[in-house]
């Protein structure tokens, strides 16, 4: 991170620039509850997913909460997983809706929103995505 200071008549302006990353990109650890389950919320918004990067433990079971902000424009989550697990692809919602697995096999899988207008890119292309890493 690079930190520019403008000083002008006594002010100080401190503007810091991230080398091509965000907050957002920091993985988030999903933690494993009391009952062994491995719980995390995610948002949809516009052309965002909150958290966007989730590292999870294979073999230890996963609930995702899954819903979109307020808004008119509609979301989908669509998640990628190997053929012998479980993929997701829901319509998003005000209303939280909720899917459990269990990852079976270590790896990087991409979730995101394929949702696109005619002539216009796809949610996805606009940064809608994030990535699902599995651990062993």
């Amino acid at each position: 991170m690079h930190s520019i200071r403008l000083i002008s008549s006594g002010i100080a302006l401190v503007f810091c620039l991230a080398a091509g990353t965000q907050a957002a990109d920091t993985p988030y650890r999903v933690p494993v509850a009391g009952d062994g389950i491995q719980r995390v919320a995610i948002v949809g918004g516009s052309y965002f997913f909150k958290p966007d990067h989730l590292v999870v433990k294979a073999g230890t079971p996963v609930e995702l909460v899954l819903r979109a902000e307020p808004g008119i424009v509609p979301h989908r989550f669509v998640l990628d997983l190997p053929p012998d697990q479980v993929a997701i692809d829901a319509q998003l919602g005000e209303a939280p809706r909720v899917f459990r697995f269990t990852p079976g096999t270590a790896g990087r899988y991409p979730y995101y929103c394929p949702n696109k207008l005619l002539f216009f890119d796809s949610h996805r292309d606009k940064g809608m995505a994030g990535m699902l890493e599995v651990v062993e």
